[in-house]
């Protein structure tokens, strides 16, 4: 078992930056997927961007070049947000999926960004 712990998520004005931080309790490996997802009130999760087995990066058409997706290191991984928009607000969550099947999700952390 895997935990997973965000950070980094706040009130911010239009235009803004932040950068989300996720916390693995076991180490990431080099063939695990990780991705960052947002739920808005009375929508669904979505997807942000997540690493692929491929070594490619897929990000949502609403975040590409203003999202980038990065590993710190063997535990952590970032998402940094750039000129953020009012409908980015939403609670964001980090995935963690490991090859044999195992799919992690820490308990979200809230964005806000006012107009």
């Amino acid at each position: 078992q895997v935990q997973l712990v965000e950070s980094g998520g706040g009130l911010v004005q239009a235009g803004g930056s932040l950068r989300l931080s996720c916390a693995a309790s076991a180490y990431i490996f080099s063939t695990d997927t990780m991705g960052w997802y947002r739920q808005a009130p009375g929508k669904q999760r979505e997807l942000v961007a997540e690493t692929t087995r491929g070594g490619r990066i897929d990000y949502a058409d609403s975040v590409k070049g203003r999202c980038t997706l990065y590993r710190n290191n063997a535990k952590t991984f970032s998402l940094q947000m750039n000129d953020l928009k009012p409908e980015d607000t939403a609670v964001y969550y980090c995935k963690m999926g490991r090859r044999v099947g195992d799919v992690y999700w820490g308990q979200g952390t809230q964005v806000t960004v006012s107009s």
